[in-house]
């Protein structure tokens, strides 16, 4: 469906410049953008390859499972119902683990074995369990200690100070997560 929404967009677009007679314009935008996000790709391409590797210092080391047994208390009162050695609490840990640390593009694979996971304890398939929705919703407010993308991005784009985004990731990453938490429990005593 989204892909007709782009073909509508640009078809008109297209359409509109035709009739208008600024088909020279459209294509000198065309690859002036073009040229702009090769130089964005390339420019991340290296950023992104630091803190992959950086990450990947701070698994090594044991940072990440570190971060994993902080982690696992908690998840122990949000999830009442899982019990602690079941392997969805174990990918649970890792994605919110790995989220927490930037790495969006690890967490999906994990986040998707925790909801198979889930999956299996669920005694009503078709429905989403109360600890589905509480992972859901840790999993998309994800409390982000480094926000590795969006680091890269403003230093790709040549930002003076592309770590300064830290503090407020932080801040409103921690109150999205807290907001979200009090909004799934409230709706899962309604339920």
């Amino acid at each position: 469906m989204i892909n007709m929404v782009w073909l509508f967009l640009i078809v008109t677009g297209i359409v509109v410049a035709a009739v208008q007679g600024t088909m020279g314009d459209v294509s000198a935008g065309i690859m002036a953008e073009a040229s702009s996000s090769v130089e964005l790709f390339l420019g991340l391409v290296g950023i992104m390859a630091l803190w992959t590797g950086v990450m990947r210092v701070a698994e090594k080391s044991g940072l990440v499972e570190a971060l994993s047994r902080g982690i696992r208390p908690v998840l122990g009162l949000l999830f009442p119902d899982i019990p602690k050695s079941h392997p969805a609490m174990g990918a649970m840990v890792m994605n919110i683990a790995a989220n927490m640390l930037g790495l969006g593009n690890a967490a999906t694979p994990i986040g998707i074995n925790a909801m198979k996971e889930l999956q299996k304890l669920n005694p009503r398939p078709t429905r989403a369990t109360n600890a589905m929705c509480t992972f859901l919703v840790l999993n998309t407010s994800s409390v982000q200690l480094i926000p590795a993308t969006v680091i890269g991005l403003k230093a790709a784009s040549g930002s003076s100070n592309p770590t300064e985004i830290i503090g407020t990731a932080l801040l409103a990453t921690a109150i999205s997560t807290l907001a979200g938490i009090a909004a799934v429990k409230t709706l899962e005593r309604l339920y």
